[in-house]
């Protein structure tokens, strides 16, 4: 494991101690970890431009199927089920 420092004001310090029980290593580990997952999840986010773009293309190939209903299908399907 790589070693990483941390700066923490008296006061917080001061409680960290009174609070020895408290593992300080794994639960600044921890927060790391969450805050690192949720910035690599606002990288992966879609550009709306490109969204758009993705929507225009899907609406352009979609089209309907004469004699059948989604509706029906669905429907039939969880029929089936009971």
């Amino acid at each position: 494991m790589e070693v990483v420092s941390v700066k923490v004001d008296g006061k917080t310090k001061r409680r960290m101690r009174r609070l020895a029980q408290v593992n300080w290593s794994e639960t600044i580990r921890m927060a790391i970890e969450k805050r690192a997952e949720e910035e690599e999840l606002k990288e992966r986010q879609v550009d709306p431009q490109e969204l758009e773009e993705a929507v225009k293309i899907a609406d352009s190939i979609r089209r309907p199927s004469p004699g059948w209903s989604s509706t029906e299908e669905i429907r039939k399907w969880r029929e089936r089920r009971k």
